[in-house]
């Protein structure tokens, strides 16, 4: 089997001997070797987990298009910004085929055990969407209470968001504009690196009622 290995080390991370390059690719290689699989190792460089990680991105795509055969990386916490980004990429990868290791811990969608594990980080994941929508009503319920406007700021910065509407009103498709913010390296809403025609048409639709209401 043939795999990417990954590798992100924010510039702080560079000096501290557990989170660095070496660290990563050595615990990387060695779990490969022991498996018989070959890997190739990608990097990050200096990028914290909030900016868009084009090595991983990259990856991701070989993964997709079936170039490459699995990921694996050291931890989970190089991989992902969170619990929600996580099971994101783990969706990905059971849903086109491609296998996913994470070393520090039972994440392995190559071993029943493995993918157990997987499964329990995707009922966390859920658990976590509920509670963050769960205080969301509840804080716009007190707000209500309060006579406060609910009126929600978009995820979308505002020149992000002009440039969907501008590109519609012209005529592209919203596959198109997904493909160009994805292409771009724009984050989308939920701080993932890939733009969905469903989000692009959402953020058309809000800002088109914003237009409409001022």
């Amino acid at each position: 089997m043939h795999v990417i290995g990954y590798v992100r080390v924010s510039t702080e991370e560079q000096a501290n001997s557990g989170l660095g390059v070496g660290a990563q690719t050595e615990a990387i290689t060695t779990a490969c070797a022991k498996r018989g699989w070959t890997v190739e190792v990608v990097a990050d460089l200096g990028r914290s987990g909030k900016q868009v990680n084009l090595e991983l991105r990259r990856a991701l795509d070989l993964l997709s298009s079936g170039q490459a055969d699995g990921l694996v990386v050291a931890k989970l916490d190089r991989l992902a910004r969170s619990v929600r980004h996580a099971s994101a990429i783990i969706d990905d990868a059971q849903r086109l085929g491609w296998d996913l290791v994470v070393l520090d811990n039972a994440i392995d969608l190559t071993t029943p055990g493995g993918r157990a594990m997987t499964n329990m980080l995707a009922t966390f994941a859920e658990l976590e969407r509920e509670l963050i929508s769960t205080r969301t009503k509840d804080a716009l319920a007190a707000r209500r209470a309060r006579g406060e406007d609910n009126g929600r700021k978009s995820a979308i910065p505002a020149g992000q968001l002009r440039r969907i509407v501008l590109s519609r009103d012209a005529g592209a498709s919203l596959t198109r504009i997904a493909r160009e913010l994805t292409t771009e390296s724009y984050l989308s809403p939920t701080g993932l690196p890939v733009w969905h025609e469903s989000t692009v048409r959402r953020a058309y639709a809000t800002a088109k009622r914003k237009e409409l209401a001022a």
